[in-house]
């Protein structure tokens, strides 16, 4: 053990340099500048293991850095040796160096599959940009869902206000559709000396009422056509007279109210008509116009052939019927009505403003909407 640590027999290296000056510098300067590369390049590898743990094959790593490290300690082994002759020293640390060396060839080896299946560079940019444009694309639908939502949230919105002032109207019309009964009922029981009289009476106007909310329930709005209120007024006389009855006007949306308001018009002269007019003459022939331009709707009722001495004297007495031909229809539409007896005709003459009569909508859309939504949601025909 002795004579492999002991070197006193043998000589330095630098004999074999014979001392040169010149060589001997170049020696030392050599293996100087590779004992401190070998010392720094160990020394940043264990500081990128310290700092980046996530680091794969760390162990692997650490053998390099030994191996290196090992290897600036036989150059630097060599500068002692040039003075000194340590060589058995310097033998060890041969052995250690060979020793790590191998180990970290045969680590290396092992690791080759894994390396090989390592991303290139080029592979790993380009599976950057598809997830950079994966991301983009998921942003892009986040964008165009969030739109969505805002825009369904906004019609729904609208959706909403526009049911609740439906149902408003609907509770206003309900109340005023209440008021107008008992108003009827009540009218009708002034006129009438028996049950029966006041009961057809009554009923008949109710159910003129009735026809035409129905009408207007059926629609797509809180509207009618004047062509389906007047058929609907029209379709007892048509039924019984036939040809008889002509009408004639132009198309025209008009409001619920005032659809309600001729209806009861139409009511109280087909019943005045089948008593003093069509019923009462074979000759007799009624005629229904109106027209209507920007500012002015005029509806007329023309009967002639007929006799006006009971018709004149049944008009003589004012009941509910001619109070509601003259006064309450005419003031419901904010308009006059008139009545003349001439030549064997009878004519009634409503005019209105076109305000009062037809149907303006100042939302289309939102209506339309609501609509759409009652019939889905509740399943109304």
């Amino acid at each position: 053990m002795d004579h492999a640590l002991t070197y006193g027999d043998y000589m330095p290296h630098g004999m074999c340099l014979l001392w040169e000056p010149w060589l001997v510098t170049l020696w030392a300067g050599s293996d100087l500048l590779i004992f401190l590369a070998y010392t720094a390049i160990p020394i940043a590898l264990l500081t990128i293991l310290r700092r980046r743990t996530e680091v794969p094959h760390a162990g692997v790593v650490a053998l390099f850095a030994s191996f290196i490290l090992l290897c600036g300690l036989t150059h630097l082994m060599g500068i002692v040796t040039l003075w000194y002759p340590i060589y058995p020293w310097v033998g060890w640390i041969k052995l250690a160096t060979g020793v790590v060396s191998m180990t970290t060839a045969f680590a290396l080896f092992r690791m080759i599959p894994d390396i090989v299946r390592l991303p290139s560079p080029a592979a790993l940019v380009a599976a950057n940009e598809s997830l950079n444009a994966e991301i983009a694309a998921h942003r892009e639908t986040l964008a165009s869902l969030d739109q969505q939502v805002r825009e369904r949230t906004a019609e729904l919105e609208k959706a909403t206000a526009a049911l609740a002032v439906q149902a408003r109207e609907a509770v206003h019309r309900s109340g005023n559709l209440l008021t107008v009964v008992h108003s009827l009922a009540t009218q009708s029981a002034r006129g009438s000396r028996y049950t029966d009289q006041f009961l057809a009476t009554f009923l008949g106007r109710v159910q003129t009422l009735a026809d035409t909310t129905r009408a207007i329930a059926k629609s797509d709005s809180s509207s009618a056509e004047i062509v389906q209120v007047v058929a609907s007024g029209l379709a007892v006389l048509h039924e019984t007279y036939g040809g008889r009855i002509t009408s004639r006007g132009p198309a025209l949306t008009i409001d619920p109210v005032a659809a309600q308001q001729l209806s009861l018009a139409l009511y109280e002269l087909t019943t005045n008509t089948q008593k003093y007019g069509l019923g009462a003459s074979n000759s007799a022939e009624v005629e229904v116009r109106w027209t209507a331009d920007s500012e002015k709707f005029e509806f007329a009722w023309r009967e002639s052939g007929i006799d006006l001495t009971a018709l004149e004297a049944s008009s003589s007495t004012e009941g509910f019927g001619s109070k509601l031909l003259m006064r309450i229809v005419p003031r419901m539409l904010n308009g006059t009505a008139e009545r003349t007896f001439q030549s064997g005709e009878m004519i009634y003459r409503l005019a209105a403003p076109i305000s009062s009569v037809a149907l303006y909508r100042t939302d289309e859309s939102g209506g339309q909407l609501a609509a759409r939504i009652i019939d889905t949601t509740f399943g109304l025909d």
